[in-house]
């Protein structure tokens, strides 16, 4: 039938996901993505628009595909603010842990990329940062922190999950992650 897909579109999506993600945006050539989507140039294009709107769509996978794992983690109870982020901080090193897919995490990369990203791009990767500190703080509320409190703690976490996932991409070892993720989650046990 003329007009119709003969490829997965979600499955293309994913691959172009990983691209981004190992390669990060400015390496994420064309080449890179026909060859991780399994795609012809034209398809791509048809399909998904230029690079940026690539992009875009992957980081909204993305974060379809692990924002709900945070929020889950998050939901509790949990019976301290440390608590709270040895919950998130799990989430991230299981997906660190996970071979099926690259070291790292695909938002920490394009936030190390913000300058080659589009106006829109950059909003993008922010706001995805942005949400999970309001889920963080949020938690982190529920868990017993003040407002101040659950704010800095919030940022705390993004810190040390980003700082996770550079360091995973460098080559430490998961009993590495795990110490950083450990200390980081008796910081509020050790705060005045």
């Amino acid at each position: 039938m003329a007009g119709r897909k003969q490829f997965d579109v979600d499955e293309a999506l994913r691959g172009a996901m990983h691209v981004f993600w190992r390669w990060g945006y400015s390496e994420a050539s064309i080449d890179r993505l026909v060859e991780g989507t399994g795609l012809g140039r034209s398809s791509l294009y048809g399909t998904f628009g230029d690079k940026s709107a690539l992009f875009r769509q992957s980081l909204q996978r993305y974060a379809q595909t692990y924002h709900p794992q945070y929020d889950r983690a998050l939901a509790g109870p949990h019976a301290s603010p440390g608590a709270v982020m040895a919950a998130y901080l799990q989430v991230t090193l299981n997906r660190i842990a996970d071979p099926a897919v690259p070291d790292g995490c695909l938002i920490t990369v394009s936030a190390t990329q913000f300058p080659a990203l589009d106006v829109e791009s950059q909003s993008m990767v922010r706001g995805l940062i942005d949400a999970l500190r309001a889920m963080l703080e949020a938690a982190l509320r529920a868990a017993g922190a003040g407002e101040r409190e659950a704010a800095e703690l919030a940022l705390c976490t993004l810190a040390t999950n980003k700082s996770l996932a550079v360091l995973s991409r460098a080559g430490f070892s998961g009993e590495d992650l795990a110490t950083v993720a450990a200390v980081a989650a008796r910081i509020p046990e050790r705060r005045p």
